[in-house]
Parts: C-alpha cells; sequence; structure tokens
C-alpha cells in the first residue's frame, strides 16, 4: 500500500459510513498491532501495552489509511491488566464492525488475540470490572440508571517500541470517571494521536478528530440523560 496519495477524507469510522450513505464505493481491511509504549503521564511514567487497529482501503478508488486505538493494558494499577484490555479492545472493535456491516461495508470481522501475552499473567486475580465500557453506561442509562459522568482531557506523550525502532507519539486521552449505582469506575479512553516531532503539522488535524468522535459520543450521552460536563481538546 503505498504511503503516498493517501486520502485525507476518511480519519475515522464515521467518515467511511457517511462516505458509503452518500454513495461512494468503499472497501476497508484491517491490521492489528499490539505495540508496548512508555508513557509519561503526570508524575507517574507507565508502560503498557496499546491495542491499535490500522483500516485502510480505497474509496472511489482513492487510497485512505488511518489508525485507532482501541484500548491500552498494564500489569498495574495505573491503566486496565492486560487480560481486561483486551476483552475491552474487542468489544469497541465489534461496535465498529456493526456499524461498518450497516452501512454495506464489507469488512471481515477478526478480532485482537493475545494469548502469548496472557500467558505471562497466568494466575492473574479480577479485582474490577473486567470489561465494562462506556456503552454500558449509556445502556444502563438509557433503561433509567442515573449516570454521572466526569470527564477530564489530556494530551498524554508517549514512546511507541517497534522491532526496529522507537516512535514517539502523543496521545489525545480522555479520563472518565463514572458515578452510578453508588459506584464509581475509572477508566481511559484513546482519542487520536500524533508524531510528537510532528505536532505542527499533525496536530490540528488530529484534534479535528478527537474532537469530532467527543461530539459523537455527546449526543450519545444526551440522549439517554447521561449528566455530564462536555469538554474538547484545544
Amino acid at each position: 500500500m503505498s504511503s503516498t496519495n493517501v486520502s485525507r477524507t476518511a480519519k475515522r469510522i464515521s467518515d467511511l459510513v457517511n462516505l458509503k450513505e452518500k454513495g461512494a464505493a468503499v472497501t476497508c481491511k484491517q491490521t492489528f498491532e499490539v505495540i508496548p509504549v512508555d508513557f509519561h503521564h503526570r508524575k507517574s511514567p507507565f508502560q503498557a501495552h496499546v491495542f491499535l487497529c490500522r483500516f485502510y482501503g480505497e474509496i472511489d478508488g482513492e487510497e485512505y489509511s488511518f489508525r485507532k486505538c482501541y484500548a491500552r493494558g498494564c500489569p498495574n494499577n495505573l491503566c486496565p491488566h492486560v487480560s481486561q484490555a483486551v476483552m475491552v479492545a474487542n468489544r469497541y472493535l465489534k461496535r465498529d464492525y456493526l456499524r461498518l456491516i450497516k452501512a454495506g461495508i464489507e469488512v471481515e470481522e477478526r478480532l485482537f488475540t493475545l494469548e502469548d501475552m496472557l500467558i505471562k499473567f497466568d494466575g492473574y486475580q479480577e479485582e474490577h470490572d473486567p470489561t465494562l465500557t462506556i456503552n454500558d453506561y449509556i445502556n444502563m442509562a438509557r433503561e433509567g440508571t442515573e449516570v454521572f459522568v466526569d470527564i477530564t482531557l489530556e494530551y498524554v506523550p508517549a514512546v511507541e517500541h517497534f522491532a526496529n525502532y522507537q516512535n514517539a507519539q502523543t496521545f489525545l486521552t480522555i479520563d472518565f470517571v463514572v458515578d452510578s449505582l453508588g459506584k464509581k469506575h475509572n477508566f481511559q479512553r484513546c482519542f487520536a494521536c500524533y508524531q510528537t516531532d510532528r505536532e505542527e503539522e499533525e496536530k490540528s488535524e488530529q484534534v479535528e478528530v478527537a474532537n469530532a468522535r467527543l461530539r459523537e459520543l455527546y449526543k450519545e450521552f444526551d440522549a439517554v440523560s447521561i449528566k455530564y460536563e462536555g469538554k474538547f481538546f484545544k
């Protein structure tokens, strides 16, 4: 797949769906990456494995490619455990597949697998809700449960480790604290990222992508009366 002449019209799953609904011919394939990443988060740096899916294909014959982060996992309490993260990532991925298929876009419904890594954590005792996502709380609110969401936006610098090189990335991360049924649940999602040394060229575009995803999420919150203060990246 050529890295030149890449369509800038598709940066999100929603873009593919919208273009298909407007009559464009859209093809979609995906590749998975589970990358070790050093996060420099506030005063607590940590290493996590980030679950990424790169979607690529053609829109009316023009190539596109974009990357989406589905979860991150680590063997400490600074983010969900790896064994949780693979399940969370697959739940979000299945939701995107459903959106693509409903729009008439053919896609092979492959999922993240992490058997070799999970063996390393054999015996891990689950202490938290393993697969709760923001969509679970949306469904709970739809059924009448009161849900309050506190939202914090962060630019988190990190270094991705590949086989033969390292890549500095800045992740646009949302920290959610959900208060419902007398319990609080804290989790994070990455809504976009850009290459750190290309901040001037890439940041504004990725801020636009992250904010578009936030607007979609806030519409879902409004539809089920979730209480929140809407915030956007600047």
